[in-house]
């Protein structure tokens, strides 16, 4: 065998192998590398429209929260004000219920002075009575009289 032939007939096996991997197993090897690179493409574009959607989610959540935060601020100064404002109210109530009791118990107690007193008026009179009666039974005599008087005296 002749070492040219040899080298000219590998030659033609290489170009039928360059033609065949060029028709038939470069174009689907292509076709995945470039459908590979477009997903990859596809992805990166994703991955850089969701890194935009983040940063504007982010600036929505913090406004959200800010208004959020200055709304609870409102509404916590609302229900402060009306906190006072009822602690006023039942203050006013307080100090009128006080001023009815305060007066409900001086008229009270002024009655029951007056009932004590009307009390006392009719036990004086009755005791005096009761005085005048045992003075009258008794003879006359000052040093009895003195007695009686003394013994009046402690019971009023």
């Amino acid at each position: 065998m002749n070492l040219n032939a040899t080298m000219f007939a590998q030659a033609i096996v290489f170009a039928i192998l360059v033609w065949f991997t060029m028709k038939y197993v470069w174009p689907p090897l292509a076709k995945v590398l470039d459908d590979r690179a477009l997903k990859i493409g596809e992805g990166l574009a994703a991955a850089e429209k969701a890194k935009i959607e983040l940063t504007m989610a982010s600036r929505r959540v913090e406004e959200e929260l800010g208004k959020s935060r200055s709304e609870s601020a409102s509404r916590l100064a609302d229900a402060e004000r009306r906190a006072q404002q009822i602690i006023e109210e039942a203050k006013a109530r307080a100090t009128e219920e006080a001023v009815k009791i305060r007066v409900s118990a001086e008229t009270e107690a002024e009655q029951f002075i007056l009932r004590a007193r009307e009390q006392l008026r009719e036990q004086v009179a009755v005791l005096a009575v009761q005085g005048a009666e045992q003075i009258l039974r008794r003879e006359v005599n000052a040093g009895v009289h003195a007695d009686l008087l003394a013994r009046l005296k402690t019971e009023l």
